[in-house]
């Protein structure tokens, strides 16, 4: 069952170790426990077996800089947001006041 609740963001990750793509990670601490929130593959090189994925990265990015309301990458850590989550996914993640929303499944969609 899909809820919304409230996170604080307690560390942030951007790296190309996984697998060979560069992915990013918000970590989340819910107060007693804790959630991670990325994992897409945001970018392969044409060296990668997986090359047909587009460049995700900059809106991945931008979007969570915008929700938490935040100019810098290092900026989110101590943010608190909003987020749409079963027991074991973030879906989407929302500012904390405004009706604000960031859902890669549907924007990936998009683009």
């Amino acid at each position: 069952m899909m809820e919304i609740k409230n996170a604080e963001i307690s560390s942030v990750s951007l790296s190309n170790g996984d697998h060979g793509c560069l992915s990013a990670w918000l970590h989340l601490d819910y107060g007693g426990s804790g959630q991670g929130f990325g994992g897409w593959n945001l970018y392969s090189p044409k060296s990668h077996k997986d090359d047909k994925t587009g460049n995700y990265a900059g809106h991945f990015i931008w979007r969570c800089l915008e929700v938490a309301g935040v100019t810098e990458w290092k900026d989110l850590v101590g943010k608190t947001i909003r987020v749409k989550c079963t027991h074991d996914k973030v879906q989407a993640i929302g500012h904390i006041l405004k009706d604000l929303w960031f859902c890669p499944s549907d924007e990936f969609k998009e683009l």
